[in-house]
């Protein structure tokens, strides 16, 4: 009996460069190797936001080394599940695929100050997103 298949996620905000990068981590962080993560964006920044990258290194995860990410078809198609984060209709469809949207304020531009109650509603999502996924994190 072979073992079932890892549920992938793909993340997409414009420019994968705050929002999507944090759930990513979290989610990767979270998971243990549970699950597949990809983030994306529609219109790719060159760096991760400093405040992204500092309010994650408070919650204890380092995402000093992600680079944005452009989105692409075969991201989107080999995903389970694609949670958007402001990407309005530039991410692509593909009907059978599960599709969330979830309405977060961007921290493009903004200080750490403003990041964290961001980072603090994803965390909160993706400890929702694993309950839905089945996915145990007390191991």
């Amino acid at each position: 009996m072979s073992a079932p298949a890892v549920p992938s996620v793909l993340f997409v905000c414009v420019h994968n460069a705050g929002r999507s990068q944090m759930a990513a981590a979290f989610l990767t962080h979270l998971a243990g190797g549970q699950v597949e993560v990809r983030s994306a964006g529609s219109a790719p920044a060159d760096t991760v936001n400093p405040a992204v990258v500092d309010a994650m290194k408070e919650a204890g995860i380092d995402i000093s080394a992600e680079v944005p990410k452009v989105l692409t078809s075969e991201a989107v198609q080999s995903s389970d599940v694609v949670i958007t984060m402001g990407c309005g209709d530039t991410c692509p469809y593909f009907p059978g695929k599960r599709y969330l949207d979830w309405t977060l304020d961007d921290p493009a531009g903004q200080g750490i100050d403003a990041v964290r109650p961001i980072r603090d509603a994803i965390e909160q999502r993706i400890r929702g997103l694993l309950t839905e996924l089945g996915i145990d994190t007390t191991a």
